[in-house]
């Protein structure tokens, strides 16, 4: 038995779905991977849709040796690649990969469509999920445009403090917009003056 918040919410809000919860649970399968196990590499097609049980996942682009990251993955939350997954023939433009040992489900893009056909309701859940993810993408967005590198760290320690007490400061940083100097000075002047 799936044992996973995510889950046992998304069989509550959709009508029918808990009801015939038996015959999609087998697609769910589990794996466990070290840490530096890459799950999609850039230019990869895949369908495949992944939800961390535990452990911390992070997404990040390579843009000609520059390494940006573009989210953390924890525990509960789900991750695929969109670009990849909506088209036929689209690659993944991001690399997905594990920050520490992790043990996670996934499912194949076609059991999850068979899910999608057979149950009303689960497209507009997924869509709603898809634009909260949004929304939090276009405010680190805009954070790395109208916000000092300070600020962003400031905003980070409020908001996730978890990636700060999980994650390598260098991955922080790439997160930040920022290289790993900048931030040690940050975090420094952030300590002296507010305690933190």
């Amino acid at each position: 038995m799936i044992d996973l918040p995510l889950i046992e919410e998304i069989k509550r809000s959709i009508p029918g779905l808990e009801k015939n919860w038996s015959k999609y649970e087998p697609m769910l399968r589990e794996k466990r991977i070290p840490a530096k196990t890459v799950l999609i590499q850039k230019g990869e097609i895949t369908k495949t849709i992944y939800i961390v049980k535990k452990g911390c996942l992070r997404v990040w682009f390579d843009d000609e040796g520059k390494d940006i990251t573009i989210a953390f993955i924890f525990e509960n939350t789900p991750v695929a690649s969109l670009y990849s997954y909506r088209g036929k023939g689209i690659t993944s433009a991001f690399i997905l990969e594990s920050l520490e040992p992790t043990e996670l489900y996934f499912i194949t893009g076609q059991d999850a469509e068979r899910i999608y056909r057979e149950n009303e309701g689960v497209v507009e859940y997924l869509l709603e999920f898809a634009m909260e993810r949004f929304d939090a993408y276009m405010v680190l967005f805009l954070s790395r445009i109208r916000d000092s590198p300070e600020q962003r760290y400031l905003n980070l320690v409020k908001q996730k403090p978890d990636i700060l007490a999980r994650v390598p400061q260098h991955y922080i940083a790439s997160y930040l917009g920022i290289t790993p100097v900048s931030l040690s000075r940050i975090r420094n002047r952030v300590w002296k003056e507010y305690k933190l």
